[in-house]
């Protein structure tokens, strides 16, 4: 472990420019398709450009009621998440024609923290796998004592740099805006008292979190 730590004003100002990223494209397609729909005279045109927009605008939505879970104070009144919430986003972000998501959480009012290292972890593993596949994710209780988040696909794989930011201990002792996410769950796994660890194979890539007397219990 290193003593790296951000400043309070660049873990947001990071954190603001990965949901900005992740949210433009959609928002710049939505205003391509209204230029469209309000010079174009021909119908056929007209129903790609409102097709455009809807299907833009869905995936716009999707993004950010993913990010007011995982990144956001959702639910900041109380100090638990449902996890139905959770799962309702989760699928609406990652689950398309090439992606499977296979969601064994049981439904229950689950630890804030926990809640958002599952969706983080989710995250993590679909750019795993940038041709599709199946994400499991797995949590043993309503206590959520051992989260598992798997990805298999072809070609999986972590960056070479995530391990090292989900342990806090970036390289070089910096974090920009695209290792940010991964340096996040990294500091909502030890909120909640987790330790992480990844295994990877062939065409799998797995992330565990629980709790850090456990990994050590395991490794003497």
């Amino acid at each position: 472990m290193t003593d790296f730590a951000l400043s309070p004003l660049d873990l947001a100002a990071l954190l603001c420019s990965r949901v900005c990223h992740d949210v433009i494209s959609p928002v710049g397609a939505i205003v391509n398709g209204l230029e469209v729909l309000e010079e174009e005279k021909d119908a056929e045109m007209r129903g790609f450009a409102m097709e455009l927009v809807k299907k833009s605008a869905r995936t716009a939505s999707a993004r950010l009621q993913f990010c007011r879970l995982a990144f956001g104070a959702a639910g900041s009144a109380g100090a638990a998440i449902d996890t139905g919430d959770a799962e309702q986003v989760a699928r609406g972000l990652l689950a398309d024609d090439r992606t499977k998501l296979d969601w064994n959480v049981p439904r229950v009012l689950m630890p804030k923290d926990k809640v958002k290292l599952v969706l983080n972890l989710c995250l993590i593993a679909a750019a795993a796998i940038p041709r599709g596949g199946t994400i499991s994710v797995r949590v043993s209780d309503p206590e959520a004592r051992h989260i598992e988040v798997e990805a298999k696909g072809a070609n999986a794989r972590l960056a070479s740099h995530v391990p090292q930011l989900l342990a806090g201990a970036p390289e070089n002792n910096q974090v920009d805006a695209q290792g940010i996410q991964a340096f996040y769950t990294g500091l909502v796994a030890r909120a909640a008292k987790l330790a992480l660890t990844v295994a990877a194979s062939p065409d799998m890539v797995r992330i565990e979190a629980c709790p850090a007397a456990v990994l050590a219990g395991a490794s003497t």
